[in-house]
């Protein structure tokens, strides 16, 4: 049997003397939470898959409840202590200890903070997932300089008294956040921790937890062939590598659509989103376009005034159209970091016209993933060539491009992509005068990775990704 430090046996007589009053799961969290945890016991091995993705960026899924699937990104959460003690999150509370929530610039992190564990540190859930899990997953990476560093998940079915190891050991070996995935198929209430079990005084981070149950669509099955569902909108990967320490390729990320933002441009570089009639709904489009203040307080901040008198739409990269799901999901569409000057043939024509195609395929049972973004510098809108706008603030793009990779409705969707995966590629130039059908900007993948320099499908295996990039879809 396996110590974490827990004084369980003081625990175990408290909770002992509540049944005697109320055994309520409420009361008895409170007094687990409550106490000074040091030391927890391990009793058992269950075994679970475990699957490794490489710079694989975070997924969203913030259903706020506890029947459904969460991600925790530790944004919420300040503990600067390595001192054992509760912590409130976006999710509920947790209880860490040898470990605290870290912002330094040696921190791995998607946003402004990560969980960092040293030693024999752990963190666990101070709640239940009530319907159990499907799958976990955990980004993870090397603090600073540190070494490698080994840890296991650890789960809970009876409120935290007794915990067991599932899966095996995980060796945290890089200094980029890596996607570890466990698949857990398991109906009953259940309540994780993540326990560093080697490396010593190696600091480990943890970021992006994403916890994916039964109903992670926000009812229903799990997804399955044929069955419309929510996904990450970085399933393939971060194509920039987008981290919060760079003004150029700074990461951001909502529920609707995950982007790297260039502040010395003022718009985004890349946006990348997924696409199911799981997304659309009755909301309606907005037009409330407004400046975003998720950025840092020391950057640019378009606004709806930034784009005025400009001679250039306010041009959506993720469409206002795929996200309908509600009048809220929708407004978060026009975020100045998710628009960038388009000429208004380029984008109420062929760019419109793709992506009513790519709808129409989402109508007959696909799914489809979708990074699209901007390219170059200098355009011509209806005021002529300009190549910035808004006192220089703004670089007008050369061109708009475009990449979607389509399969139909189903689960699992990296291990179904094969060579004969279907995938389109445009890349429109930012013009007026221009064709109004897509089909006429069509290329290959490989083409606008080589004008952009980005990878756009880094999770596919290497022998099938080599083939349907290289290729130009219809």
């Amino acid at each position: 049997m396996k110590l974490l430090n827990f004084k369980y046996l003081k625990i175990v007589v408290i909770l002992f003397l509540l049944t005697l009053s109320c055994t309520t799961e409420e009361k008895i969290e409170d007094v687990i939470a409550s106490e000074n945890i040091s030391k927890i016991a391990v009793i058992d091995e269950i075994d679970a898959e475990i699957v490794h993705y490489e710079n694989q960026g975070p997924h969203d899924h913030n259903f706020g409840e506890k029947r459904f699937g969460f991600t925790e990104t530790f944004e919420n959460g300040n503990k600067s202590s390595y001192a054992e003690g509760p912590v409130n999150l976006s999710s509920g509370n947790w209880f860490l200890n040898e470990a605290l929530i870290g912002n330094s610039s040696s921190d791995r992190k998607f946003g402004l903070k990560s969980l960092r564990i040293r030693n024999e540190g752990f963190a666990i859930m101070s709640f239940n997932m009530d319907n159990g899990a499907r799958s976990i997953r955990i980004r993870h990476a090397k603090f600073g300089g540190d070494g490698n560093s080994t840890w296991r998940l650890i789960v809970s079915f009876n409120n935290g008294l007794d915990w067991s190891f599932m899966g095996g050991t995980v060796t945290t070996r890089s200094t980029s956040l890596n996607t570890t995935t466990i698949n857990i198929n398991e109906s009953r209430a259940v309540r994780f921790g993540i326990y560093k079990t080697g490396g010593g005084s190696n600091r480990l981070n943890i970021d992006n937890i994403e916890i994916i149950t039964s109903d992670n669509n926000g009812g229903g099955e799990v997804p399955q062939l044929g069955l419309a569902s929510r996904d990450s909108n970085l399933t393939f990967g971060n194509p920039s590598n987008a981290n919060n320490s760079n003004a150029n390729n700074y990461f951001l990320s909502r529920d609707q659509y995950a982007l790297s933002y260039n502040n010395g441009r003022g718009t985004a570089n890349w946006v990348s989103w997924h696409l199911s009639s799981a997304w659309l709904g009755s909301g309606r489009r907005c037009n409330c376009f407004s400046e975003d203040l998720q950025l840092p307080n020391t950057f640019f901040k378009a606004t709806d005034k930034s784009y005025r008198r400009s001679g250039f739409d306010r041009g959506h990269i993720c469409p206002s159209g795929d996200r309908t799901g509600s009048n809220s999901e929708n407004s978060n569409t026009f975020f100045t970091t998710n628009i960038a000057p388009q000429a208004a043939d380029n984008n109420q024509k062929s760019w419109n016209d793709f992506e009513n195609y790519l709808r129409s395929l989402v109508g007959n049972g696909n799914e489809i993933h979708i990074i699209a973004g901007v390219a170059g510098r200098g355009g011509v809108g209806k005021n002529g060539f300009r190549n910035t706008i808004n006192s220089g603030n703004i670089t007008v793009p050369d061109s708009f491009w475009k990449v979607a990779l389509i399969l139909p409705n189903g689960a699992n969707d990296i291990t179904r992509v094969t060579a004969d995966t279907r995938v389109i590629a445009i890349n429109v130039p930012n013009d007026q005068g221009i064709s109004t059908n897509w089909r006429s900007f069509r290329t290959s993948i490989n083409t606008i990775e080589d004008l952009t320099g980005y990878d756009l499908l880094e999770n596919i295996p290497n022998n099938i990704e080599s083939i349907i990039e290289s290729r130009i879809g219809n």
